[in-house]
C-alpha cells in the first residue's frame, strides 16, 4: 500500500477504537438500526450450519455473531481495523455465550488467511471507508472457496439517509467545510447503483446482484437524537470539533427545529436507504 494510503488507515483505526465507548454506549440502538441490513446479508449467504465464515470490519459483533449462531457447527472469524471495536465484539460473544465466534485485528487490503479458506463472507457498512476497495475486494476473493458467496452492505445516497444528512447539512450551513476528494473514503462513496458490483466484477465475483432495503429510524426524541450523534457519529464529532460554543448551541438549535417536521407518535423518524451487493466465486 501507499504511504498516503496507510496515513488513511492509521487514521481510521484511531478514529474507530476513540469512539469504542460511544459504540459501546448506543450498541442495542445501533444493532436495532443496522439489523435489517444484516438480515439481508444473512439471507444472501444462506448460511449452513457447517460454514466457515468470515465477516470482515465486524465493529462491535454484528452480523458475525447472528451468522455463528446460525453455522452453530462452523465458525465464524470477526476482523476489523480496530481492536478496542474487537474487545466489544468478544464481550458480546461471552455474554450470548457464543463459543464458535473469534476475532483477528487486521486490515482487510491484507488478510492474514489462506486462499480458499472461507465458505461465506460477509461484510456490513465497511466498504465505504476502505483505503483500497478493489484491494479489499481483491483480498475477499482469494481467501473464499470456489463456489462461495460473499455479501456486503453500503450506504445508498445521501437523499436517502435523512438520519444524517438531515444534521450535516444543518453544520455545513453553519461551519466552513472542506469536501474530500473524489472517491475518497466516506459514507456514500459506495452509493450510486453498480459502483459495488462493478468492484467485486474485477475482482473476478460472478452472479452479482444488487438489491436496496429501505426503512425509518426511530430516535425518542431530539436530545436522544443529539447525544447519540455526537457520540457515535465521527462525521459529526469531527465537523462540530471545528465550531465554538456560539456557533454550536446555534447548529443544535436549529437542527432541533428541522427535525420537528420528522416527528411521530413514536418518536422522530428518519429514513435510510443502503444497497445490499452479493456475488459468487
Amino acid at each position: 500500500m501507499t504511504t498516503q494510503l496507510d496515513e488513511i488507515r492509521e487514521q481510521q483505526k484511531a478514529t474507530w477504537n476513540k469512539f469504542s465507548p460511544g459504540w459501546k454506549k448506543w450498541d442495542d440502538f445501533t444493532m436495532k438500526f443496522l439489523q435489517p441490513m444484516g438480515d439481508a446479508i444473512i439471507k444472501e449467504l444462506d448460511i449452513q450450519e457447517t460454514d466457515k465464515v468470515l465477516d470482515v470490519a465486524c465493529g462491535t459483533g454484528e452480523p458475525g455473531l447472528t451468522i455463528a449462531l446460525l453455522a452453530s457447527k462452523g465458525k465464524v472469524t470477526g476482523t476489523d481495523l480496530a481492536d478496542k471495536m474487537l474487545e466489544i465484539a468478544k464481550e458480546n460473544a461471552a455474554a450470548k455465550q457464543i463459543i464458535n465466534f473469534e476475532t483477528k485485528t487486521c486490515d482487510v487490503c491484507a488478510l492474514p488467511f489462506d486462499e480458499n479458506s472461507f465458505d461465506k463472507i460477509s461484510c456490513r457498512m465497511g466498504f465505504m471507508f476502505f483505503p483500497d476497495m478493489q484491494l479489499a475486494s481483491d483480498e475477499m476473493y482469494r481467501v473464499l472457496k470456489s463456489g462461495g458467496k460473499m455479501a456486503t452492505s453500503v450506504w445508498s445516497v445521501p437523499a436517502k439517509n435523512e438520519w444524517i444528512t438531515a444534521l450535516m447539512g444543518v453544520i455545513s450551513k453553519n461551519l466552513e467545510m472542506t469536501p474530500p476528494p473524489p472517491g475518497s473514503p466516506g459514507m456514500f462513496r459506495c452509493g450510486s447503483d453498480g459502483v459495488m458490483k462493478s468492484v467485486l466484477e474485477k475482482s473476478g465475483f460472478k452472479n452479482t446482484r444488487e438489491q436496496e432495503v429501505t426503512g425509518k429510524v426511530i430516535y425518542t426524541d431530539f436530545e436522544y437524537f443529539w447525544q447519540m450523534m455526537n457520540e457515535v457519529a465521527a462525521p459529526v464529532v469531527g465537523a462540530l470539533s471545528k465550531a465554538d460554543d456560539t456557533t454550536r448551541q446555534k447548529i443544535k438549535n436549529e437542527s432541533e427545529d428541522l427535525l420537528r417536521q420528522y416527528k411521530t407518535g413514536k418518536g422522530i423518524e428518519l429514513a435510510y436507504g443502503a444497497l445490499i451487493i452479493s456475488g459468487e466465486k
